[in-house]
């Protein structure tokens, strides 16, 4: 039997702790508090749980559960509605335009490659921990508290300021749709604030609710309006594909339209080209760990949720590539509009024009598809984090009518609704994707720990040390790729980065034997497809620009206070209090015990 770390402090046969002051009580208690700090923090920072302990009693904090009524279809719905937004109809331009030409098709495939590898280890703790937290779960039962506080909170701004930027946007694309001006016409400037703050988006800020009231209101519901707008917007996604082959040409795979000043040829760029348009148009991917959220509200976790993750992001990868190359066919590469290469490539064509105005309606479909996949998964994770009591614990409440999280939802929506009534898109789109692919990143690592090492009868620094060394050799790879002069030089130290990679993954793989197996599903070749995911993370996080990481560091850093002024108390409270459990809680509790039919855990 498995040996678990100790979480808390009394054990779950023992009475409840009794009831202490909390640090909040008074002025006097939380000074007190504040000069405890240092010894809280020891105590806390590194606390983690059980996989049972978060599918019962941590799950029991939010009072009612959500109601079990999804399946597979539903699964697939909802991944193919949060990828599928607005993102793909600018990305492609910008990427095909400027770093891949018409093998746009290939870097599709590849960013396609590295989502679907992440979504692997979604999977296995989905499976395993069918719970509503998402990462910031998986990493707490791995890495403890603080780790998970502060990737998750740095997700939940990600998804605020992302869903903010796709309501501003469902103005403009729904303007293309009836071809009226609106962001003239709709938004309304306010003299006096700053630029970039100063025009307000009413009717952004009332697609947030609607969609906010929505998702209150019922789970399954929300999943067949999910269902019906996705459906309407493939169809729509179809026709540009099936017309973009039928008026395409092929020879503009292969001939740009100035060959004096642009290279011809399939791959223009080169291989290196192919590899920079993956990471630009990766963002297109984003949105199916918004599905790893609804694992508890999934029927039968252990089949319907491979299905559904790998299913969505599989079909988003086919429909990504024939987009990509029915505009390649459509449009030589250096003749493509930017920022609307679909509308722009059919609205100077004679007779065609109005195929222009179906890409704004199917847009504006994908758009809202997106935004309510998003808040579902984001109102889920906020959920999670008020169990663990690091935010108040009302967050976590879950509505005994509706089996929803209300308090979360209806939180989220009107920070998101404010921040899209008054904030521009373009500054908006400058603070997305950051804090997602490290999320990624934390949870490559994460499954790959979980498996190796059993806390309290494994040693964890050999699993440890590989993960360090193979994320240093990621990075170094990462560096000189982007900032290497081109030359044989380069190729030699690219290549010894990658012969150094391999070495350490055989090395671990051989002499680290792995210390649990999956009850239910877990992901093949381990640890082989976690590297690649974790690689692959690392190489996209080395392609964003500055702003981005500026404000990674301002969130995180911002993150970091609030967990030293008040999360690390309130958990501590928590722990005194008795609502968080210290036992040595065993991997043994029969599967599907308190867990849905999805495990607890790994057997050992």
């Amino acid at each position: 039997m498995e040996k678990v770390q100790l979480s808390n402090a009394t054990s779950s046969t023992s009475s409840p702790a009794p009831q202490t002051s909390s640090s909040f009580s008074s002025l006097a208690a939380y000074g007190r508090a504040l000069a405890d700090t240092h010894r809280r923090l020891g105590r806390r920072a590194g606390s983690v749980t059980t996989s049972y302990e978060e599918m019962s009693r941590v799950r029991a904090r939010s009072g009612a559960d959500m109601a079990r009524s999804l399946r597979w279809p539903d699964l697939v719905g909802l991944g193919l509605g949060g990828m599928v937004g607005a993102g793909v109809f600018v990305a492609t331009g910008r990427a095909a335009r400027i770093c891949a030409g018409p093998a746009i098709v290939l870097s599709y495939a590849i960013a396609g490659l590295c989502a679907l590898l992440s979504a692997l280890c979604y999977t296995e703790f989905a499976v395993d921990m069918p719970v509503a937290g998402g990462a910031f779960s998986y990493l707490r039962v791995t890495f403890g508290e603080f780790a998970a506080f502060l990737t998750g909170a740095n997700l939940i701004m990600e998804y605020v300021f992302s869903n903010a930027a796709v309501a501003r946007s469902f103005t403009a694309y729904l303007g293309t749709a009836i071809s009226v001006d609106t962001t003239a016409k709709w938004r309304i400037t306010v003299v006096g604030l700053p630029e970039g703050f100063n025009q307000i988006d009413l009717l952004a800020l009332a697609v947030v609710l609607l969609v906010s009231i929505c998702i209150c209101y019922s789970t399954k519901e929300s999943s067949v309006l999910n269902m019906v707008l996705t459906a309407t917007h493939i169809a729509f996604i179809l026709f540009i594909i099936v017309v973009g082959f039928w008026r395409g040409e092929t020879r503009n795979l292969r001939h740009p339209a100035n060959p004096a000043k642009s290279n011809g040829g399939f791959l223009p760029y080169g291989i290196a080209g192919v590899f920079n348009g993956a990471a630009m148009v990766y963002l297109s991917y984003i949105g199916y760990d918004a599905v790893s959220t609804m694992a508890e509200e999934v029927r039968n976790p252990a089949r319907d949720i491979p299905i559904g993750v790998s299913g969505s992001v599989a079909l988003v990868t086919l429909l990504y590539c024939l987009m990509a190359a029915s505009m390649s066919m459509l449009v030589p590469y250096d003749a493509i509009d930017e920022e609307s290469p679909f509308s722009a490539a059919f609205r100077g064509s004679d007779g065609w024009g109005w195929v222009s105005n179906v890409i704004g309606v199917g847009a504006s479909f994908g758009i809202l598809t997106s935004l309510l996949v998003s808040m579902l998964g984001q109102a889920r994770y906020l959920c999670v984090i008020g169990r663990s009591s690091v935010v108040p614990a009302w967050l976590a409440r879950v509505h005994p009518k509706t089996a929803t999280p209300v308090n979360a939802s209806a939180f989220l929506g009107v920070f998101t609704a404010a921040i899209a009534l008054f904030t521009d898109l373009n500054v908006l789109l400058n603070l997305v994707s950051i804090g997602t692919l490290f999320v990624f990143y934390m949870v490559g690592n994460a499954v790959v720990y979980r498996r190796y090492v059993a806390v309290g009868s494994t040693n964890p620094w050999p699993t440890i040390s590989f993960l360090l060394s193979f994320s240093s050799v990621s990075i170094t790879f990462t560096l000189i790729w982007q900032f290497a002069p081109a030359g044989l030089a380069k190729a030699v130290l690219l290549g010894g980065c990658t012969v150094v990679a391999v070495a350490v993954l055989q090395v671990f793989n051989y002499l680290v034997p792995q210390a649990r197996k999956p009850e239910h599903w877990g992901v093949p070749l381990m640890p082989w497809i976690p590297a690649v995911s974790i690689f692959l993370n690392v190489f996209l996080l080395g392609s964003l620009d500055g702003p981005s990481y500026l404000r990674f560091a301002f969130f995180s850093a911002f993150t970091v206070l609030v967990y030293v002024f008040y999360s690390v108390h309130a958990s501590y409270d928590a722990e005194e209090n008795g609502g968080l459990v210290k036992v040595a809680d065993s991997i043994s509790h029969p599967a599907g015990k308190d867990c849905g039919g999805g495990g607890c855990g790994f057997q050992v």
